[in-house]
């Protein structure tokens, strides 16, 4: 069947995974097995994701129109089942940077920044996603519970925290403040901070202005 040989890709003729590991394990076991029969028996990847490769797959990617796990009846949304096509196929990582560093698809930003925190290093992960918690952009979210809106900074956050995100479990990495403390980080500048000593800048000048007006 088409999804067992999908789950076999990466093996080699004695059943041995002999590809790349992340976070020391064969990625597609990244998602867990019920999940991942899921995926492999929903419409969408059989006739949308099931041939992609890394060049393809940017095109289903821009159709995105919204993130989530699985809904209904524990369907796999399109999203969930993209993020596995790249755990299979394991582009680089200079165009899953691409993926990221698009401004006009925020689905595809959120996809790459998804497969980001699966499957690169702590250090990386919090270099290459924390610059993203200054986009504010609505995202659409569809799960189990139906419908929400989030946005690109908070669905980064989530990925940055919590322990299971669109409903996979996502590899223990170390926090920030124990990377700071192995000097691996630097500290990070708050972009509120920025922002409310720019507003705060704006209104000493417009005070100024007021002032030498009223000389």
């Amino acid at each position: 069947m088409a999804h067992l040989a999908d789950a076999k890709s990466l093996l080699d003729n004695r059943g041995h995974y002999a590809g790349q590991t992340f976070h020391g394990v064969n990625p597609l076991l990244l998602v867990e097995k019920i999940i991942r029969e899921r995926i492999f028996e929903s419409l969408y990847w059989k006739e949308q994701a099931f041939g992609l490769n890394a060049a393809t797959l940017l095109d289903r990617a821009v159709e995105l129109t919204y993130i989530g796990g699985q809904y209904s009846n524990q369907r796999p949304t399109p999203f969930l089942c993209l993020t596995f096509k790249l755990l299979q196929l394991q582009p680089s990582r200079e165009i899953i940077l691409v993926y990221l560093n698009d401004p006009d698809f925020k689905y595809l930003r959120s996809l790459a920044a998804f497969y980001i925190r699966l499957t690169w290093s702590a250090v990386d992960i919090y270099r290459t996603l924390e610059p993203l918690m200054g986009d504010y952009r609505k995202l659409r979210v569809r799960g189990m519970g139906g419908w929400r809106m989030t946005y690109v900074d908070e669905f980064i956050d989530e990925l940055l925290t919590k322990e299971r995100v669109c409903d996979i479990a996502l590899p223990h990495i170390k926090t920030r403040a124990m990377l700071e403390d192995a000097d691996e980080l630097e500290p990070r500048e708050s972009l509120l901070g920025s922002e409310v000593e720019s507003e705060g800048e704006t209104d000493a000048e417009e005070d100024r202005g007021a002032n030498s007006g009223d000389e």
